[in-house]
């Protein structure tokens, strides 16, 4: 799962601010998802450029909220309704998307485990079929002959690749049919403030960056970095 689609489909809910979206991955994928805080305002940038996602104003406290474009909620539909992110291991992909879904109020979780089961029962068709395929001679230069032993344990080996396609897809159709049995998870995104450090939530620009570097160094009696002396 990348975090970028994490992020779009927890925005689904509502507008939030970022040490909010940061509590509600590790959260709402049971624990599985738990990363650097400093990666969830990094990713909330780099949305923001792609206008994926763009300002909500703030909470009452001052903290500034992030929410969904046009463009960002197509994409959280999308990765919601099975496209997985480039690379992604399409398990992994699989046990976040129907954790996060199960854990919106708002979002058709049957369905999303329905898709899912489609997709793993092709899998498994697939996988199956596999399972029992054989590498012929090359049938150009050895039409006719047995197979060489290095074909034999090709061929074998693929079987083998197969039937642990085959055994994962399984498992996948069983740990389905697991949350299909479970009652319903969902919950309102939870209102968890910083405890320390910056604020989090808002997105700093390099210039407001630059600036609390400079108040930093200044208020600690150092010379901000490549300041001129005052007398210069």
């Amino acid at each position: 799962m990348a975090v970028r689609d994490a992020l779009l489909a927890l925005l689904t809910a509502g507008p939030a601010y970022g040490f909010q979206l940061h509590g509600g991955l590790a959260s709402r994928t049971g624990g599985r998802r738990t990363i650097n805080v400093g990666q969830t305002y990094a990713t909330l940038e780099r949305l923001t450029r792609q206008r994926l996602v763009e300002p909500a104003g703030t909470t009452d406290d001052g903290l500034p909220l992030h929410r969904l474009t046009t463009a960002g909620a197509t994409a959280a539909t999308a990765w919601l309704e099975g496209a997985d992110a480039a690379g992604a291991d399409p398990w992994d992909e699989t046990v976040d998307r129907v954790l996060i879904a199960r854990s919106l109020p708002d979002c058709d979780a049957d369905a999303v485990v329905s898709a899912e089961r489609r997709r793993w029962t092709q899998r498994r068709r697939e996988a199956s079929a596999a399972t029992g395929t054989t590498l012929e001679p090359d049938p150009v230069d050895r039409a006719g002959a047995e197979p060489t032993d290095e074909e034999r344990a090709e061929s074998a080996l693929v079987r083998l690749a197969a039937s642990a396609d085959l055994s994962r897809a399984d498992a996948a159709l069983a740990w389905l049919d697991a949350v299909a049995a479970e009652p319903r998870t969902a919950y309102a995104p939870r209102a968890d403030r910083p405890r320390r450090g910056r604020r989090p939530g808002g997105v700093a620009t390099g210039a407001q960056r630059a600036g609390a570097q400079a108040a930093g160094a200044q208020a600690a009696g150092a010379q901000p970095s490549g300041a001129q002396p005052a007398d210069a």
